[in-house]
């Protein structure tokens, strides 16, 4: 392949990421039409624009070295796959600042795994997944839990007090105050809730 192919604008993500397994000059293509939008997607998780591109090049190594695994299915695309990937990425990323900084609370995978999966190929639903994944990050983590405990695994409060050991009125207390945090939160960090 010549390193300029005039046909490559008419490859799909899909066609591009399979050629890439066995002609990797063709992977820069895929960078290049995603590398702006999966920064812009990263700096709503992690403010420092360092870290953001940290994040972007290690999730692109990520999608190159497990190109061959990709398989198209119906309602998730490549670039559903590759948002995916980066948004992991960034949350193994912000963990590790969280844990360094220990100023907000650590969001664990189950957070992030718990959300429904609505993935539309617009990604209107990864763009509404990522900034409620984003909120809860900048939560505390006692408030955190006990939105991800109430509202998406769907426990009772009776059954939160007896897991986090207090009363259910601390629950309810606790509920009410996460509930105004969030939505504090989303009004100025999210444009999507």
């Amino acid at each position: 392949m010549s390193f300029i192919d005039t046909g490559v604008s008419e490859l799909t993500d899909e066609e591009l990421l399979a050629r890439s397994v066995h002609e990797p000059d063709y992977f820069v293509y895929i960078v290049r039409r995603y590398e702006d939008a999966f920064l812009r997607k990263v700096r709503k998780v992690l403010w420092s624009r360092e870290d953001a591109e940290e994040v972007v090049q290690e999730a692109f190594t990520k999608i190159y070295l497990n190109a061959h695994r990709f398989k198209k299915v119906e309602g998730a695309s490549f670039k559903s796959w590759g948002y995916t990937i980066v948004m992991n990425t960034a949350c193994t990323k912000y963990k590790k600042v969280v844990r360094d900084n220990s100023r907000t609370a650590e969001l664990t995978a189950e957070h992030f795994e718990s959300l429904p999966d609505t993935v539309h190929e617009e990604s209107f639903g990864l763009e509404m997944r990522d900034a409620v994944f984003s909120i809860f990050a900048k939560m505390p983590e006692n408030l955190a839990r006990v939105l991800e405990l109430h509202f998406i695994k769907q426990l009772a409060q009776q059954d939160i007090a007896e897991r986090e050991g207090v009363s259910v009125g601390a629950i309810k207390t606790r509920v009410h105050r996460a509930k105004a945090h969030f939505r504090e939160l989303a009004e100025q960090y999210s444009p999507f809730i």
